[in-house]
């Protein structure tokens, strides 16, 4: 074989390879997994996480991480108040 011909069949190998990563990514398919005989059926929606979110939405997450920081500051109240001290020293004996 020729130099070009290697290139030409080289070029159209990678290009096949980006085509179908980029059909994974964007359409979900799991072309690239049915290639390599892990899945049965690519065309099944893959769970992306990018795509779609199956946990809780961000202003979900966002009002979570709010109370439990609420939760530590008083949990760092109650700690390091005088009384708490005294009261472990209390129960010690």
């Amino acid at each position: 074989m020729d130099p070009l011909k290697i290139t030409v069949v080289l070029s159209s190998i990678a290009l096949a390879s980006l085509a179908i990563c980029w059909l994974d990514y964007k359409k979900g398919w799991q072309l690239a997994d049915w290639l390599n005989g892990r899945c049965s059926n690519p065309f099944i929606q893959a769970n992306l996480s990018h795509k779609t979110e199956s946990g809780p939405s961000n202003d979900e997450k966002d009002a979570l991480i709010l109370e439990l920081k609420e939760r530590v500051q008083i949990l760092e109240k109650i700690v390091t108040e005088p009384a708490y001290e005294l009261n472990k020293k209390l129960n010690e004996l």
